[in-house]
């Protein structure tokens, strides 16, 4: 893993000339930090306007939607305090007053991979996961009672891009030395060892930690993969992008809920878990089953090189549409846990669903 001189290094690199480093004049982003307190008298919490949450995979282009956050902790009291009075980016601040007592803390902080990785952008997505990682963990090592646990977000994107076999939490191969994959795809690989690696030279002798190896989370939102994905359903652009046999591991957003709860409740599990559906499958598979839930028939193909102009155009990067993450939750299906949409096609068809009530409502506007 990389050492912590390393992240230091890539979160002290100067910035290309005519640019500015965000976290010289803005507070590090901390979306999704927060310590939650099941107390004697617990109340729902309303996240709207206080914080979104940043999820699961980083690098799998996944801003979760408020409502899955507010599914997690409703029965719950999360701190309301703005990110940037609790984390700096540089201090503690107030999180041993936060977190004393607390009974869980789930770090799902990090900016988001949507966007090129460019010189500064690479720093900010580097420095905002592995420093909260690191503001935590000494935050944890002055409380006399920390959380009992630590649930600290991953991604599924540190696997190797394979088409072979799945990745396993006991046999997955890790990604950066694989032949198949574009060297540029390494930063993300990176990325995520020195994330885990912050995390694992924490010492918490009083709290279990988890890390969150999730894929990417299938909601409802405006403006999430599941809203972008199904937007090229619509228009017509739904079918295999570059050769289709990549494959999208996936998890609806009831079952990343519920896999949180279901890891705070089991004392038994500790170390990485994979946050994922049990069936991934190839890219022209999963478009298709997509597809027909919406009951689009015309689908144009994305070639690859089609993928690298439109990535350009919007700011982004391929690799999140290009990288096969084939990855399967051996520790959650070996732990008992049940999924409730383990089948993209039954996940599909109620993300449709919802997402038309939604635009009933008049809480998304409709595109087409």
């Amino acid at each position: 893993l990389p050492d912590q001189d390393q992240a230091e290094q890539v979160e002290g690199m100067p910035p290309e000339p005519g640019t500015e480093r965000t976290d010289q004049h803005q507070p590090l982003q901390a979306d999704g930090l927060g310590c939650l307190d099941l107390g004697p008298n617990p109340k729902g919490v309303d996240l709207e306007g206080s914080r979104q949450v940043n999820g699961g995979a980083g690098t799998g282009g996944d801003d979760q939607g408020i409502a899955a956050a507010q599914g997690l902790f409703q029965g719950g009291t999360i701190g309301q305090r703005q990110a940037h009075d609790l984390c700096a980016g540089q201090t503690i601040g107030q999180w041993v007053k936060e977190l004393e007592g607390a009974d869980v803390l789930i770090n799902l902080a990090g900016r988001v991979v949507n966007c090129r990785y460019n010189h500064r952008n690479r720093c900010e997505i580097w420095s905002s996961r592995c420093r909260s990682v690191r503001i935590l963990g000494k935050a944890l090592a002055t409380l006399n009672a920390p959380p009992r646990v630590w649930l600290q977000a991953g991604t599924a994107t540190i696997y190797a891009h394979r088409l072979d076999a799945p990745n396993d939490e006991y046999t997955g191969i890790i990604g950066g030395t694989e032949d198949a994959s574009p060297d540029k795809w390494r930063f993300s690989i990176d990325v995520a060892r020195a994330w885990e690696g912050e995390f694992a030279l924490i010492e918490t002798p009083k709290t279990r930690k988890v890390i969150l190896r999730s894929a990417m989370t299938m909601s409802p939102d405006r403006d999430g993969i599941f809203d972008y994905l199904l937007w090229l359903v619509r228009v017509g652009l739904g079918g295999r992008a570059g050769q289709g046999n990549q494959y999208v591991s996936w998890i609806h957003y009831h079952d990343f809920i519920n896999a949180i709860q279901f890891l705070i409740d089991r004392d038994d599990v500790s170390g990485s878990v994979n946050i994922a559906s049990p069936n991934p499958l190839p890219n022209n598979e999963f478009m298709s089953q997509l597809r027909m839930a919406w009951k689009q028939k015309l689908a144009l193909p994305i070639y690859e090189w089609m993928l690298e102009l439109g990535a350009l155009f919007l700011q982004t990067e391929s690799e999140l549409i290009l990288k096969s993450r084939r990855v399967v939750p051996a520790r959650l299906l070996d732990a008992g846990f049940s999924f409730e949409y383990p089948n993209w096609s039954s996940a599909s068809e109620d993300l449709c669903s919802r997402w038309k009530n939604a635009s009933r409502r008049s809480e998304y506007p409709e595109v087409c």
